[in-house]
């Protein structure tokens, strides 16, 4: 596995894959995430070979991309997203970066379990079609905190094993975005990690829990940088990915507000860059 790169989600704004590229070479990344769009549109106007070699230059992975179909919003908008699909997905898979991402709500305001279950069977069976027909794997993230669960009257799928049953009734090519906070919230096990196959796990995110605070009470966007409280147990997730045999992308998701009030993008890449070297080193990782 491997040190990947979110730009948005360490707070750094770009407008051009050089951009990205060159910040996941100054923070120390080996891979980084890019926009489907834009690749594209430079695949088909330089070629895939011409892409890809900017990723070579500076020795960084594609990483992947956010998943570019609207699916939760009205029919309209999800059947635009599919039919934009087919050439975003060409485009990432020419690349070697064709693994894309998306989060599931743990509730619905308006749909019980069963109708919702059957609701999202139906948007995502045709994107992982679209996907698997152009070589690109879906990864479903579940989100546990019981925080966030309550805010709904109808609740939904927050557990590990529960979003892999959805995946396969999806599609051969969807597994999960492990995020290792929401695993620990939903109160996965290393256990049940270890039940894991690596083709299961698409994405993996990194952060930590607040200490002094009941799991109960966890707020999904206040986070901390891996391995900076000790709460989450880091290096037995990440030891138990590398007993599976996990190969992908390990990427920081702290949603820290703090990192907002340093100095520039460069002393934020160095802080989270230092804790994830931190968490590899502890679980022996190289």
């Amino acid at each position: 596995m491997y040190k990947g790169l979110s730009l948005g989600a360490v707070g750094v704004r770009v407008n051009s894959l050089e951009e990205a590229l060159a910040y996941a070479k100054q923070g120390g990344f080996d891979g980084v995430e890019f926009n489907p769009f834009e690749v594209a549109e430079r695949v088909e106007r330089d070629g895939a070979e011409s892409v890809r070699a900017l990723f070579d230059e500076v020795s960084t992975t594609p990483a992947g991309f956010g998943l570019p179909v609207e699916w939760r919003k009205d029919e309209t908008t999800w059947r635009e997203g599919l039919e934009a699909l087919p050439r975003l997905a060409k485009a990432a898979h020419a690349i070697g970066g064709g693994d894309t991402y998306t989060w599931v709500l743990s509730g619905s305001e308006k749909r019980p379990l069963a109708e919702n279950y059957e609701f999202h069977k139906e948007r995502f069976t045709p994107i992982a079609q679209i996907l698997a027909d152009n070589g690109c794997r879906l990864g479903l993230e579940f989100l546990g905190p019981k925080t966030l669960r309550e805010l709904f009257p109808h609740p939904f799928l927050y557990k590990m094993h529960d979003m892999l049953s959805l995946g396969e009734e999806i599609g051969k090519n969807v597994g999960i975005l492990l995020d290792c906070w929401h695993w620990y919230t939903s109160e996965g096990t290393v256990a049940d990690l270890l039940e894991l196959k690596a083709e299961q796990v698409i994405y993996v995110h990194v952060n930590d829990a607040p200490k002094g605070v009941a799991m109960a009470d966890y707020v999904d966007n206040v986070r901390g940088l891996p391995g900076e409280t000790g709460v989450i147990p880091i290096v037995d997730f990440l030891q138990a990915l590398q007993t599976i045999g996990y190969k992908g992308a390990v990427t920081p998701e702290p949603f820290k507000k703090e990192l907002a009030d340093l100095q520039d993008d460069t002393a934020r890449l160095h802080l989270v860059r230092d804790a994830m070297n931190k968490i590899f080193d502890l679980a022996g990782i190289p």
